[in-house]
């Protein structure tokens, strides 16, 4: 198995994959759906309902998903900052628990 550079962007066809670098330095593949379940157990664990919680991380996702493409490459680190600042202008609270949950788990 090759070896994947740290921070390489890959393209497929005419398709970019937007490459994280994780806390350990190794790199993975961005993948939306990461962020959106991470705002949904936060706005979740803030008693939002259901629907609150999937209209919010819909918008957050998006959000995330629009500002990593204009990078390439993120770190897990500065996606984490900008879910927090993303989630904090829709739930506080919810932004609260996502950062919290960070630390103890």
């Amino acid at each position: 198995m090759k070896k994947r550079k740290k921070g390489k962007i890959k393209k497929t066809g005419n398709k970019t994959i937007l490459m994280i670098v994780k806390r350990k330095g190794h790199t993975e593949i961005y993948d939306e759906r990461k962020v959106y379940g991470s705002c949904y157990f936060a706005c979740r664990n803030a008693h939002l309902s259901e629907k609150e919680a999937e209209e919010i991380c819909n918008k957050v996702a998006a959000e995330i998903t629009k500002w990593i493409k204009k990078k390439k490459l993120a770190s897990s680190d500065e996606i984490f900052r900008a879910l927090i600042n993303e989630l904090s202008n829709h739930n506080k609270d919810a932004a609260f628990l996502y950062e919290t949950h960070r630390d103890i788990s």
